[in-house]
């Protein structure tokens, strides 16, 4: 054992003191009745689901088109995982940056895989088609808890701003 001086000065051995838990019985308790009130908002949902979204694509402007141009600027896989870091795209090239295309007039032309050219434009191009925002966009976005900022400059369509008095 190492030796400590005591308030006099002196070396003596250490006092060997008994290592105690006191109350054991209400610590554990107290852990457990920590761990319950913790883990009840799991316990509410234990078991439950919610169904996938199947959006609608039951559209005038799409029930219209022969079954050849029935195709999105892009495959729907890949729209699902990544519609949104396109429109980010398109925004920042159009809106931000004003990136002018010298071989189009327009200067916000998107050009999908299989060569065919599309606005690059939220309301002009998307939302032709897909113009049942509550059955198509909001439904997936509800599901997966996403509040997309789109309808901040974006209008639904026959939805108006006030007019300056």
């Amino acid at each position: 054992m190492a030796d400590y001086k005591n308030e006099f000065g002196l070396f003596a051995e250490r006092p060997k003191v008994e290592k105690k838990i006191f109350d054991r019985n209400k610590v554990i308790a107290g852990l457990v009745i920590f761990l319950v009130i913790i883990t009840i908002p799991l316990w509410q949902n234990l078991g439950k689901t919610v169904a996938a979204p199947t959006p609608s694509l039951d559209t005038p402007v799409i029930k219209k088109l022969a079954e050849k141009d029935k195709k999105c600027v892009m495959p729907k896989e890949w729209m699902r995982a990544n519609h949104m870091q396109m429109l980010v795209d398109w925004r920042d090239n159009v809106v931000r940056t004003k990136e002018q295309q010298v071989t189009t007039s327009r200067g916000r032309d998107f050009v999908s895989p299989d060569g065919k050219q599309y606005l690059a434009s939220l309301t002009n191009t998307c939302m032709e088609c897909h113009s049942n925002k509550a059955e198509f966009c909001d439904q997936c976005h509800n599901y997966v808890a996403a509040a997309p900022n789109c309808w901040g400059c974006h209008l639904e369509t026959g939805k108006k701003l006030a007019e300056a008095k």
